[in-house]
Order: C-alpha cells, then sequence, then structure tokens
C-alpha cells in the first residue's frame, strides 16, 4: 500500500507534491527535536536517580529564542507555501475554459473558451445499482466512474469555473492538484495543464447532501488529434439531439426518454416503481401533485422545494422536463393520459 498523495500529473501537482513532503520533514524534525529533549530531560532528571526540582526564574534569552526560532521557521514554510498558492490562483491566458456546475448529484459541465465552445453535457455516475446494493461484484472504478467523462487535451491549460444550482459542492481531483468549492450564486475558478494522457478520478469534497458520496469526477487527457475528433462528435451529437421547440409530442414519444431522466436523476429517491422511502421521499405512484394541475408539478421541477431534498432540475431542457413529468403522470397507477409539451415548460420559465 501507498501512503501518499496520488502522483502528480501537473506542474502544479508536482509543486504541491514537493510543498507536502518539505512541510512533512519540517514537522517531523520538529517533533523528534521537541519530544526527544523533553524525553531525555524527563529520564535524565527523574527523582529515582537523585535529582531534586529546581527552583528558577523566566530567562530572557530562553525566551526570546523560543520567540525568534518559530518565527524564522515559519518564514521559512511560508515561502514556497506562499508561491504555490499564487501560482494557484494564477487562472490568465487559458486556453480553454470550462464551466462546472454542481447539482444534486451530478456534474454539468458547459465548454465556454477554446476548440469545443459551445459543447455542454452532464455527468452522472454509472455504477450499477446491483453493485451499490451489494448485489454484484464490485468494479475497479467502483463509484468512481461516469456515463460523460470531461475531456480536455494534453499540455493545455484548462480553466475550470465552478458554480452550484443547489448546496455547495467541491471540484476536486487529486491527480491535478485542483480543488474549488463550487458556491450557489458565486464563480470561483481554478486551473490545470495536464503533462500527459490518461483518466484521472476525483470526487465531490463537500458534504452536498443524501447523495454526496455519488457525484464522482472523471477527467479524461487526450492527445490534441483525439480532442479535435472528440469535439467534432460532440458537437455533431448534439445538434442531432437538438429538440424542435415548436414541436407536439404524444405521451409514446414522451413517455420513454422521460423514463431514462426518470431513471438517472429521480429514482434514487422515489424508487424504480414510484412508492419513494417516505416521509423523506414521498411516493409519486397516487401523489396529489403528480395527479393534480400541471403548473404545480411543472414549479416543483423547475424551482424544487425548499426545506426537502427536493432539488431544482431547471438546468434540464423544456423537453427533457416535459418528459419526465409525462412519464410520471402515465406510470404505475398514474394513467391520467396527460401530455405535458415542452411549450409548457418554457411559458413556466418565462
Amino acid at each position: 500500500m501507498r501512503l501518499n498523495l496520488q502522483e502528480p500529473i501537473t506542474e502544479l501537482g508536482h509543486k504541491v507534491y514537493d510543498l507536502h513532503l518539505l512541510m512533512t520533514i519540517v514537522c517531523g524534525v520538529i517533533f523528534v527535536a521537541v519530544f526527544g529533549v523533553m524525553f531525555w530531560s524527563v529520564f535524565v532528571h527523574r527523582k529515582s536517580a537523585g535529582h531534586k526540582a529546581a527552583t528558577f526564574h523566566e530567562s530572557t534569552t530562553v525566551e526570546i529564542l523560543w520567540t525568534i526560532v518559530p518565527v524564522f521557521i515559519l518564514l521559512g514554510m511560508a515561502w514556497p507555501a506562499t508561491k504555490t498558492i499564487l501560482a494557484m490562483r494564477d487562472t490568465s491566458n487559458p486556453d480553454i475554459t470550462i464551466k462546472a456546475t454542481g447539482y444534486q448529484w451530478k456534474w454539468g459541465y458547459d465548454y465556454l473558451k477554446g476548440a469545443g465552445e459551445g459543447i455542454s453535457f452532464t455527468s452522472n455516475l454509472s455504477t450499477p445499482q446491483p453493485q451499490i446494493r451489494n448485489e454484484a461484484a464490485k468494479g475497479t472504478d467502483y463509484l468512481l466512474e461516469v456515463d460523460n467523462e470531461l475531456v480536455v487535451p494534453v499540455g493545455k491549460k484548462v480553466r475550470i469555473l465552478t458554480t452550484a444550482n443547489d448546496v455547495i459542492h467541491a471540484w476536486w481531483v487529486p491527480a491535478l492538484a485542483v480543488k474549488q468549492d463550487a458556491i450557489p450564486g458565486f464563480i470561483r475558478d481554478t486551473w490545470f495543464r495536464a503533462e500527459k494522457t490518461g483518466t484521472f478520478r476525483g470526487q465531490c469534497a463537500e458534504l452536498c447532501g443524501k447523495d454526496h458520496g455519488y457525484m464522482p469526477i472523471v477527467v479524461k487527457v487526450v492527445t490534441e488529434e483525439e480532442y479535435a475528433a472528440w469535439t467534432e462528435k460532440k458537437k455533431a451529437e448534439q445538434a442531432a439531439a437538438a429538440d424542435d421547440p415548436n414541436k407536439m409530442y404524444t405521451v409514446e414519444e414522451l413517455a420513454p426518454r422521460g423514463e431514462k431522466i426518470f431513471a438517472a436523476n429521480c429514482a434514487a429517491c422515489h424508487q424504480a416503481n414510484g412508492q419513494g422511502l417516505p416521509p423523506a421521499f414521498p411516493a409519486l405512484d397516487g401523489s396529489k401533485v403528480v395527479l393534480g394541475p400541471q403548473d404545480g408539478q411543472i414549479d416543483v421541477l423547475l424551482h424544487g422545494r425548499q426545506g426537502t431534498a427536493m432539488a431544482s432540475f431547471k438546468h434540464m431542457s423544456d423537453t427533457d422536463i416535459a418528459a419526465v413529468i409525462t412519464y410520471t403522470r402515465n406510470s404505475w397507477s398514474n394513467k391520467t393520459g396527460e401530455v405535458v409539451q415542452p411549450s409548457d415548460i418554457k411559458m413556466a420559465r418565462e
């Protein structure tokens, strides 16, 4: 077992690694020196060896020394620490800028600058539920695998803007020496420049609710050629998947899409059978909200409910929200036959 930090793959990561090692050595030397002198004094001057307690007053020289020496030690430690912290805060002149938004409980990514500008997607935990419920053997990357990885090119400075949609999260990838809080209503930033290709994993590092342990971060570093191919493919997929905002859907068109969205975002709390886990997570099967006026359910999806675990899902597209509401109103014992259209969601937003 290797008891240390993860092997860094960025220049900044190496600085953090070396700084950690330096501070550990300094603290270790101080520990050995202080406790060595203390235990030596106790042993040599013990009563059983014939020593008697001495009576003496303060020594100005000693007090000056034990004030000045620690000051110089702290200054010596502060100099490299300050240089590293300043380097961590220098997010100027990035090649790529990506916004990472924390949601309960997943990450959303928006490429704002660089070759991938315009690409947006969410990244969800992809570990199968049977593994989580101990019904199947754990995979190699248990709870550290996602359906959509954050892809960046090697050797490029990547600026990460962090924010959150609901509560405080934290974007943390140890190998990149990156850890930045994501706070609702604020934009924080950090950066990294990967020196080699590979897949690097992290997690949300802020206790953010029930599924805090289920929102991993996976960064895939690729060559520039692979990145160019990925961005082209991703943009083509987004264009193909773009919804017609004026299309009128049927239940048969929206419900299957809503079922997939429900499984990825809602089933953990409300359960696949719609029975929920009362009282914290109410049942949707037979729910007064689901069977009531559409406006009420749309409002819950868009704004969440304060004081409960129900978060806002306004980051989803109008069609996705319409699909999941249509699914819940026509599943289990809920057989309303009603269809919520994307235009209804758009109107509610406005």
